[in-house]
């Protein structure tokens, strides 16, 4: 099969660059991989597993979110492909419907086109175009410049099966919206209904709760007088933020209990500047300790208000217009004013007739339009909703029964609470860009909804009893309803395709905990809905990517950092092994270049290991089996390997990402580099033919799985590593088994000899790092109440301690040296390190005790900041974690410098 091969590459030898170069091998092996059909389902007839990605924006590009999200999955993907599963990772784009309107607007805008929308004015330097030709200039713009994202995801790394690349808008997908909405409709589950929105008076549409944003304003609490109908030198004071609203009041709110307001209850209050009679109502929704204790409600206008009006038949009066204009319900005085010029006047006629009672400074959060960038206004409007209640219940019970598991399990929380608490879902939208309503309005505005307007044209006549004009719904779907019949929509369905059938349902959902409610949440109840079962069985939420400090990524901040930037100068490997090494399950990801930088260093040691391998013919040779290793040295690095496949598959198997980086890391890093190489060094340069070439053998073949085991993680290098040292015989990486930790040695004699030589050799080196010894000095070792079994591993590794631990001579139960000897605890004996001649113990001693002066002044300063309640409670909870992991630090570092002063006592 093709994606098994290198078709077409060049046959590897050849001695390894001195240097690896991503940019270039980057290019090169995404290129291959694609042509190679290497991402391809079907090819296996292992077990199915699918993943759907999130759909990035069409618009959108490459930001740290998306590299986070795309690494998790993609290291998933590539490890069950390695393990023999049909993998189907299934790739697409949102349409994005507000986003991609703007951008394509904003470009008309600079040539001098505009929307013939109702408003827009022609003439002089503007033309207009109508919806038909706006769409085409979207599908062109799409066209030319809807790629980005798709390109930069290659740039990543991702695994996807690009030839089953879908779009929102596409055919097949929108058969699948317009179904949809047709039978929910026919099933009582889409409706219109008059409701409050977040309104973008700016951009003239409905936006979602995730379009919009909170601002800290800094404006002004107004307290209001009403006076009491029957009682003219009674008043209710109210306080509020947002006084032009107070032209739609038609109640006030009091608490039941509130003593102050009890005799109110039921009677009216004259409303200024209207001079409407509003009903004072008891609602719990009022509370006593807040302002004046009484609230005027403006039910057309606060979502609160909507509510509490509700519950009291009180009416709802819209006095804005689409673009937030005063309306002509209000009093002809403020009719078309701007809602600023209209708070401006409304106030001053307040002050001017005596109602108004003072003015109070006010910071306070002000919704925004993300795209829009102006205040939002709740706005009572008819749209198009669906029946979220009663489609939430199945997938309620889903999540409590387990056939949908959240990863950290925490998130069921926050699940439950927004399915049980959820309100009807707004899913109309006052756009062109999107799936257009598939509802045709009669001359009397019947409604009429089917697959097309010859259908509705049918509906329309049994109804009318003859043929009538047809008006279409113009408004389109909110983006996040296509988005929720993904997993199954991009299969084929409504289609009975062959994957829908083998690909659904899909094993992980990998996402953000900012879109739980607005996506994880609606593909649940449409799957269940519509495919009779859930989703996914898994749902893994990762964290956030933030800067160094803990803060979240803004422009406004000046802290974003760009992935693309990272991958250009540090390689892709690099960014993904950093986000999977600090990809811990509930914890933000605290970025840093300084971080990417060192994990490129990890893939420089690799790099320098496989040339060093290379140059000393490692290689296993035909048919190895590593179960034929006889040196101790060989077992016990064999034995790690086996440890490791077995950690970072229990580590992907649980989500735990930075676990299996972990394992990984330190295996390769240390086991393998660090140790392993050095303790073989004088075999591959011995004349111990048969121990040579058992070592060259061993070392090729666990070379060979460590590039097996970090190709998910760190997938460019390994694949170049793995073709350019011909360990494939032609066949990629990608779709190489994974190993089997079963079919390797595991002899605990060895691992005990070698990870004591380790623990004496490390325990040596720390010796001379905290009591300062001079990189060129040689130590004389004493070895005192070793037990047989030690001092023979101590000879039979003598070579290592002498040049690892830069030990002159090794001495076994010398006599005692008096003072001014280190002494270090090992199993079964004890290590004595005669310090005299090779330190200072007065200069080290002072160097020591300022030292730890420094880390104590350190953790008193953080001890006072964590025990002032005041600081802890104005504090970012990330200033606060921050100064509680410098204190653990301090501690630590305190801790070593005192068992270094322990040491030099009796010098």
């Amino acid at each position: 099969m093709t994606s098994a091969t290198t078709s077409g590459a060049p046959r590897p030898g050849g001695a390894l660059d001195k240097t690896y170069d991503p940019a270039t091998a980057e290019a090169r092996w995404a290129a291959r991989w694609e042509e190679g059909g290497a991402f391809a389902c079907g090819q296996s007839q292992g077990a199915p597993y699918t993943i759907v990605i999130p759909p990035p924006n069409v618009t959108g590009s490459l930001h740290m979110g998306h590299a986070l999200n795309n690494t998790l999955q993609d290291i998933l993907v590539r490890w069950r492909r390695m393990k023999g599963d049909d993998v189907l990772w299934q790739p697409g784009t949102d349409h994005a419907g507000i986003a991609t309107q703007m951008v394509v607007e904003r470009q008309l805008a600079a040539k001098g086109i505009a929307l013939a929308r109702p408003g827009t004015v022609a003439g002089g330097n503007v033309t207009t175009i109508g919806r038909d030709d706006f769409l085409s200039k979207v599908w062109e713009w799409k066209a030319e410049s809807g790629g980005t994202i798709t390109r930069q995801l290659r740039r990543l790394g991702a695994s996807v099966d690009w030839s089953r690349e879908r779009f929102t808008m596409d055919p097949g997908l929108s058969a699948a919206v317009l179904k949809v909405f047709v039978e929910l409709y026919r099933k009582g589950l889409i409706y219109r209904d008059a409701r409050l929105v977040n309104w973008d008076p700016k951009l003239h549409t409905a936006i979602s709760d995730l379009e919009v944003e909170q601002r800290e304003i800094k404006g002004s609490l107004w307290h209001i007088r009403y006076p009491i109908v029957g009682d003219p030198d009674r008043f209710i004071v109210v306080a509020t933020t947002r006084p032009e609203t107070m032209l739609g009041d038609t109640g006030v709110a009091v608490h039941p209990d509130d003593e102050r307001f009890r005799d109110l209850v039921g009677r009216e209050a004259l409303l200024p500047l209207v001079g409407r009679r509003i009903r004072i109502v008891a609602d719990s929704y009022s509370d006593p300790e807040k302002g004046t204790g009484a609230v005027k409600i403006t039910p057309a206008h606060d979502f609160n208000d909507f509510e509490v009006g509700k519950r009291h038949d009180l009416a709802a009066i819209n006095v804005l217009t689409a673009d937030a204009r005063i309306s002509d319900a209000a009093p002809e005085a403020y009719r078309g004013l701007d809602r600023f010029e209209a708070r401006k006047r409304i106030v001053a006629d307040l002050e001017a007739q005596g109602f108004l009672v003072k003015v109070e400074p006010h910071t306070h959060m002000v919704p925004h339009g993300d795209r829009g960038g102006v205040p939002i206004e709740p706005w009572l409007t008819t749209q198009w909703y669906v029946d979220a209640k009663t489609l939430a219940e199945p997938a309620i019970a889903a999540v409590e029964s387990g056939k949908t598991v959240f990863v950290p399990q925490s998130w069921e929380k926050t699940y439950f609470h927004w399915m049980r608490n959820i309100e009807p879902w707004c899913v109309s939208r006052q756009l062109w860009w999107g799936h257009q309503v598939p509802a045709w309005y009669g001359p009397d505005g019947q409604v009429f909804v089917d697959y097309d307007e010859a259908a509705a044209a049918a509906q329309a006549r049994s109804h009318y009893g003859r043929d009538v004009a047809l008006t279409r719904d113009p408004d389109v779907l909110d983006t996040w309803f296509s988005s929720a019949l993904w997993p199954f929509s991009t299969l084929g369905w409504p289609e009975p395709t062959p994957q829908l059938a083998r690909y659904y349902p899909t094993n992980v959902l990998v996402t953000g905990l900012d879109i739980i409610f607005f996506w994880v949440a609606r593909m649940m109840m449409m799957g269940l809905h519509f495919m009779k079962e859930v989703p996914f069985h898994t749902v893994y939420i990762h964290a956030l990517v933030r800067d160094e400090k803990g803060q979240k990524m803004s422009k406004s901040k000046g802290n974003v950092i760009d992935p693309l930037a990272l991958i250009d100068k540090f390689g892709a490997d690099a960014l993904r092994f950093t986000l999977t090494a600090m990809a811990a399950q509930g914890r933000d990801v605290k970025l840093s270049e300084s971080r990417v930088e060192g994990y490129r260093n990890f893939a420089t040691k690799l790099w320098n290991a496989a040339r060093y391998a290379e140059m000393n013919a490692c290689r296993p040779p035909a048919a190895f089996d590593p179960n034929w290793a006889k040196l101790t040295v060989n077992r016990w690095v064999l034995g790690e390997l086996a440890l490791t496949v077995r950690a970072i598959e229990a580590a992907l198997e649980g989500f735990r990402f930075n676990d299996a980086a972990g394992a990984a890391y330190q295996f390769v890093w240390g086991s393998f580099c660090d140790w392993y190489l050095e303790f073989t060094k004088p075999v591959l340069t011995g004349e111990d033919g048969p121990a040579k070439a058992e070592t060259q053998a061993v070392g090729g073949y666990v070379l060979r799985e460590i590039l097996k085991l970090l190709h998910p993680m760190m997938p460019f290098i390994t694949e170049e590593l793995w073709d350019k040292l011909g360990f494939g015989d032609g066949r990629m990486l990608v779709v190489t088994a994974w190993p089997e930790a079963a079919a390797l040695p595991t002899d605990a004699a060895a691992k005990d000899e070698m990870d004591w030589i380790v623990r004496a050799i490390s325990e040596l080196r720390t010796l001379r790092a905290e009591m300062n010894v001079p990189v060129a000095a040689r130590l004389k070792l004493g070895v005192r109440e070793a037990s047989p079994g030690a001092i023979d591993r101590i000879r039979r590794h003598e070579a290592s301690l002498r040049s690892l631990a830069r030990v002159e001579s090794i001495d076994i139960d010398p006599p005692s040296a008096g003072g001014g000897v280190a002494q270090l605890a090992l199993p079964d004996a004890t290590l004595v390190v005669p310090l005299a001649g090779l330190i200072d113990p007065a200069a080290e001693r002072s160097r020591l005790g300022k030292e730890i002066a420094r880390q104590e002044g350190e953790i008193g300063k953080i001890d006072r900041k964590l025990g002032n309640p005041d600081f802890l409670a104005k504090a970012d909870p990330v200033v606060v974690e921050e100064q509680r992991d410098r204190r653990a630090e301090a501690a630590a570092a305190k801790q070593r410098l005192e068992a270094a002063l322990s040491r030099l006592s009796g010098m």
